[in-house]
């Protein structure tokens, strides 16, 4: 079962990006260009969603973006970033090559995003993996 977050929103509106929850999994697609105001956005409703649901993973879903530039590099950093402090892991899906060699050119790492070839991948990578401490979770050396 998926809800959306936040509010009552079951598809793009202008300036809102829904995130949807599948479990323990926040799903983000991104379509066309975002602009300043819907990336604040954003930022703000995947934060307040992992804190209210206690998420632990966020797929951003970027198959529908054809141009990639460093404001949409450093937004997907930084939502990696915050996502991470908050103790939840970030997987970028639907790359197209033109977008991955456009990233490498700008020389964009994106420090904190994992990515995955499909949706389903990222899923079962976010479900299977158990939490480690690096992303807030404890971690159990054996002797």
């Amino acid at each position: 079962m998926s809800e959306a977050f936040p509010g009552p929103h079951a598809g793009p509106v202008t300036g809102h990006v829904p995130v949807l929850r599948l479990g323990e999994v926040l799903l983000v697609t991104l379509q066309g260009d975002l602009h300043d105001s819907t990336a604040q956005q954003l930022q703000q409703d995947l934060a307040e969603t992992i804190s209210r649901s206690g998420a632990t993973g966020v797929i951003i879903d970027i198959s529908g973006v054809e141009i990639v530039d460093s404001f949409l590099g450093r937004v997907l950093a930084e939502i990696a970033g915050q996502t991470e402090l908050l103790a939840a892991r970030t997987v970028l899906v639907g790359m197209r090559p033109a977008v991955a060699i456009t990233l490498v050119e700008l020389g964009l790492t994106l420090p904190g995003v994992h990515t995955a070839l499909s949706t389903e991948v990222a899923l079962d990578l976010l479900t299977r993996h158990a939490p480690s401490s690096h992303f807030g979770g404890l971690r159990q050396e054996s002797p």
